[in-house]
């Protein structure tokens, strides 16, 4: 086999072989397997060549394309492959020296020059695989935004969520089939969406409007957003633990005793690059994390029903661990024996016993213990007075 690469992406627009360069084409005309979707071979005249349709779910045409290894293989992708594309799942399974890529122009481009919209203030979400609610940390009113979605059939449940969330307002740009002989576009209400017929692939520009609720961006999201038994913990002490917790870009949290979720879904509204795994002992407790992070566009938070440590040792290693639930000296032991040097933890405590054991441990291994305090107003006969929460001791720690 040749040191050259055998595999090559090939960004492919609606109008086929036209949007192609000549240098593009005679990678296609060389090609001795062309593999992709059935729309995009479509587009691709016979060339002699073996053609695969990658299957659905779209993992289980990597086993296929594995066994081609060596043999000269086009892939075909939409647009530019590394924008919500296929080529970024190529290169974390494929050594580098054994794939190319040759972009085209991709959607969100074409989408944004037919609207006059700048890139660079118009968030992009790639929706043909993820779930609506990947967009409700971000629903404001002002907000443009250029979705793509998996079908015609999605721009309807698209305007369905809008109204759900409360804004019901919002204009609507369909975008469908851009850049190739069927393209069309329109500016749609929600209630046209909901009535209209969309052909795929289909993109839809957004100018969000209305009343819904807005989530602030600071740490101390409001209490309200979140499903909960009461195990929760409040947003003053969710903010100042989330700074504590100090999340940096790429980084793996553990969340032990989960809760609610609040923490480690708040972790992850911090950057899409955060990772998180929740620990939670009670079944229904963890039912309900899932469901809260789903609700607020968290699917990828990870949530274990479990008991730690017992189910630590087969997860991946955090950066980060959080301990809200379940404080004992056997689990500060089992984090302290089994974690890296570098990993931070942080712990809160309400309790005498929880205190007491932090100012032990805070003893033999530093770091910093915090004690927070809060009262909030509150009736005190015709007048007001201070109401007094429990006081919370935190410890901040690098192992």
């Amino acid at each position: 086999m040749s040191d050259a690469p055998w595999l090559t992406v090939l960004g492919l627009g609606e109008d086929g072989l036209d949007g192609l360069s000549p240098a593009n084409r005679q990678v296609l005309d060389r090609a001795e397997v062309i593999m992709g979707p059935p729309r995009h071979l479509s587009l691709v005249p016979e060339t002699g060549a073996e053609r695969i349709e990658w299957p659905v779910p779209f993992s289980d045409g990597l086993p296929i394309l594995t066994g081609l290894r060596g043999r000269a293989t086009v892939v075909l992708a939409s647009g530019d492959p590394f924008w919500f594309g296929a080529g970024s799942v190529i290169a974390r399974n494929f050594e580098a020296a054994e794939w190319t890529a040759r972009p085209g122009q991709s959607t969100f481009s074409l989408a944004a020059a037919r609207l006059g919209w700048p890139l660079e203030g118009t968030q992009t979400f790639g929706l043909h695989a993820a779930p609506l609610t990947r967009l409700r940390p971000h629903l404001s009113p002002g907000l443009r935004a250029i979705i793509l979605l998996r079908n015609g059939a999605a721009v309807a449940e698209l305007a369905t969520y809008l109204t759900e969330t409360g804004f019901a307002d919002t204009q609507l740009h369909v975008m469908e089939a851009l850049g190739g002989p069927r393209e069309r576009a329109r500016s749609v209400s929600l209630t046209e969406a909901l009535l209209g017929t969309f052909d795929h692939p289909v993109c839809v520009g957004l100018e969000v409007a209305g009343e819904g609720r807005v989530f602030p961006k600071a740490s101390g999201k409001p209490d309200e957003i979140f499903e909960t038994d009461g195990q929760i913990t409040k947003r003053p002490i969710r903010a100042l633990t989330l700074s504590a917790l100090a999340p940096q870009r790429g980084e793996h949290l553990w969340d032990i005793g989960g809760g609610t979720g609040s923490i480690s879904i708040e972790w992850l509204m911090c950057d899409p690059a955060l990772t998180a795994t929740t620990i939670e002992p009670r079944a229904d407790r963890a039912e309900r994390i899932r469901r809260n992070a789903d609700a607020l566009g968290q699917d990828r938070l990870n949530v274990i029903h479990g008991t730690a440590p017992d189910v630590l040792s087969d997860l991946p290693l955090p950066d980060v661990v959080f301990i809200g639930g379940g404080l004992s000296a056997d689990l500060l032991a089992w984090l302290r024996d089994a974690l890296p040097a570098g990993t931070r933890l942080v712990a809160n405590a309400v309790t005498l016993e929880s205190e007491a054991l932090l100012a032990r441990w805070h003893e033999e291994l530093g770091g910093d213990l915090l004690r927070i305090e809060l009262a909030h107003s509150a009736p005190l006969g015709p007048r007001r007075g201070w109401k007094s929460a429990y006081p919370v001791v935190q410890w901040s720690v690098t192992l």
